[in-house]
């Protein structure tokens, strides 16, 4: 295993949050979130939005708010139509 490095380390972070690299990236990377204080930062501010906006996303929108939303949808689905 080597150290990926920083530039490498973040360009994959969200993917490797998400479990979506291969296990010998993912082992390359937590071995560099490890050792480097600033990508492990990074990770952890990630981390703690995604956590944060999935708590968010189980309430329903308010009615008012979801028929705006669809109503604007409409619209510009004519428009490119």
């Amino acid at each position: 295993m080597t150290d990926c490095g920083c530039e490498k380390a973040r360009k994959d972070l969200e993917e490797y949050l998400r479990n979506e690299v291969c296990k010998t990236e993912q082992a390359d990377i937590r071995q560099h979130l490890e050792n480097c204080p600033g990508c492990r930062d990074e990770a952890l501010v990630s981390r703690t939005l995604t956590e944060v906006l999935a708590r968010s996303c189980t309430e329903a929108a308010p009615e008012e708010l979801r028929r705006m939303v669809l109503a604007r949808l409409s619209e510009v689905h004519v428009v490119i139509g």
